[in-house]
């Protein structure tokens, strides 16, 4: 098989999310941890750093890996979902892995992958510990999929977990409450792993203080050790102006993500370098850290976090989806100056559209669509469901046709959204 039907073969053959949703989420360790021993145990080869959360979690494994970058060690970097190409999701420095290699993989193992029944995501996390063995990563960032304690990533032992934080997502699978959302994802909490928790919530703080004193961990609240007390455009990047409340040490970080919403990856972030210098064995000068912030999308290749994506009229995309992440995103939105405001916006069909709708901006045209996975909601399905609320807009089938729509209406001085799903954001950048 060559690339394209290799990864035909991985969709169609194994359980998605990104197609079938919670009827691909599989419960229990034993799958992956068979194909594991299988190969070798290659994920015992290496340093992790475990990061779980609600939302954040994307960029701040993507801050952590130019981070350790610029301070000179080999980086794996493992992330889901992929916009473009599933490639993205297992890279080496900033570089993908290659299309020879993903073929290699499945053309070698693909029997007992379906021996075992894997899901799509086993098989993926599978590929990328063997692939971060084959290239002697020194340090491996591996982000969970969903939920933490029965993730197939938790088979790991880190040297440092990280939890961006705690929203209502998932809550079929993950628990109705915060507190249940958060032993989930506390799940990746190992005994004596430092744990770095990036926003603290009365709810979800309880779980998290009784898992790392059950497992004897340390634990850092991001936001108790940083805040940030002014940032400001400069340039290409957002200058934070950062300080530790314990001591009034200041520190200026500029993060080349310019969504306001990355204020509180970058303290998540700056808490587990702090982390990673005092409690384990890795190097990171102020250097590294400093110019690692300033060059994550240089670094990682990381798309679709408040991206540009023209000026005049202003286009931007994100991928900001459930009511933890869209309520940011509406605040980015809102602060923006703009004659007339355009969103495009596509969903899909489990979303928890009472707690998303009513967040969104009423001051706009929309344009539904629906990305093009199994789980869209149909575009004519959302528009009514907005409509139903006093919405105004319009159905374009297609997100790049719906994206046409927006230029086509768009004057020089209004500002054009597209997002309301990852898929979206995926459908847009593909072309």
């Amino acid at each position: 098989m060559n690339y394209a039907q290799t990864t035909q073969f991985l969709f169609n053959s194994f359980p998605s999310y990104q197609n079938v949703g919670p009827g691909a989420y599989k419960e229990g360790l034993g799958g992956i941890t068979e194909m594991c021993r299988l190969l070798g145990n290659p994920q015992r080869n290496y340093f992790t750093i475990h990061i779980a959360g609600t939302n954040g979690k994307g960029s701040t494994s993507h801050i952590l890996a130019s981070v350790l970058q610029q301070a000179g060690y080999c980086v794996g970097l493992f992330t889901s979902p992929h916009l473009v190409d599933f490639r993205e999701r297992i890279r080496v420095n900033g570089q993908p892995i290659s299309e020879r290699e993903v073929v290699s993989f499945v053309k070698k193992h693909r029997e007992e992958m379906v021996a075992l029944g894997l899901s799509f995501f086993e098989m993926t996390t599978a590929m990328a510990f063997d692939h971060f063995s084959e290239n002697e990563v020194e340090v491996a960032i591996i982000e969970t999929g969903l939920g933490g304690r029965l993730d197939s990533t938790n088979i790991i032992t880190p040297i440092l977990s990280v939890i961006t934080n705690i929203g209502l997502d998932h809550t079929s699978m993950l628990g109705s409450t915060i507190g249940e959302i958060a032993f989930e994802k506390g799940g990746i909490i190992k005994p004596d792993v430092p744990v770095v928790v990036g926003e603290s919530h009365p709810e979800s703080d309880e779980v998290f203080d009784r898992l790392a004193e059950e497992r004897g961990s340390a634990i850092t609240y991001a936001d108790r050790v940083w805040e940030v007390v002014d940032s400001e455009p400069s340039g290409d990047y957002v200058r934070y102006h950062i300080q530790r409340p314990c001591d009034g040490r200041t520190q200026i970080l500029d993060l080349d993500l310019v969504g306001s919403y990355q204020r509180k990856n970058i303290i998540t972030a700056r808490t587990a370098v702090s982390v990673l210098r005092h409690q384990t064995h890795l190097n990171i000068s102020t250097r590294a850290l400093v110019e690692g912030v300033r060059s994550v999308v240089a670094s990682t290749g990381l798309m679709g976090r408040w991206q540009r994506l023209g000026t005049s009229p202003a286009v931007f995309c994100d991928t900001g989806h459930n009511a933890h992440g869209l309520r940011e995103v509406v605040a980015q939105i809102e602060s923006q100056s703009y004659r007339k405001l355009y969103m495009v916006v596509g969903m899909v069909s489990d979303k928890d559209f009472d707690a998303v709708i009513p967040l969104m901006p009423r001051d706009a045209h929309y344009i539904f669509t629906a990305p093009s996975v199994h789980r869209a909601l149909p575009a004519g399905e959302l528009a009514a469901k907005f409509m139903g609320e006093g919405f105004e807009g319009e159905v374009v089938e297609g997100v790049q046709a719906a994206y046409r729509r927006a230029i086509e209406l768009a004057g020089p001085d209004d500002f054009i959204f597209i997002g309301g799903s990852t898929f979206v954001v995926a459908d847009l950048l593909s072309e």
